[in-house]
């Protein structure tokens, strides 16, 4: 008789089960400046390259433009917040997506850099 072995390729992420707020605010740029400087100037840019260190394609937001409601910004918001156990809801992430886009992936990102230069999770 011949077993089958069975091999996992990849693990779930980890959730967070404890809630917390975002490390700064939706307009929080001076404790980034560099950041937001690059996210104003080519928006485009800065917008894939944070998708890149959330572990998404690279070209992902790109899609954005493709609709009313920016559904990438928005999904990548869920995300974030999932990931590291943020508070908030859907309803809020639209809002931030369709309103404060630019703002949005600036605060993505410097909750990237802060979890991922502090080790948490």
């Amino acid at each position: 008789e011949i077993m089958a072995a069975t091999t996992v390729t990849s693990q779930p992420r980890p959730f967070v089960t404890t809630a917390h707020e975002w490390s700064s605010g939706i307009c929080d740029c001076f404790s980034d400046l560099p950041s937001c400087c690059f996210s104003f100037w080519c928006f485009p840019c800065f917008a894939c390259i944070t998708a890149r260190e959330a572990g998404e394609c690279l070209c992902l937001p790109l899609l954005d433009s493709f609709g009313t409601i920016p559904p990438i910004t928005t999904a990548l918001r869920v995300s974030v917040r999932q990931r590291y156990g943020i508070e908030g809801s859907i309803c809020n992430d639209c809002v931030y997506a369709c309103f404060c886009g630019p703002c949005s992936w600036c605060q993505i990102s410097r909750e990237l850099k802060k979890r991922n230069n502090s080790g948490a999770i």
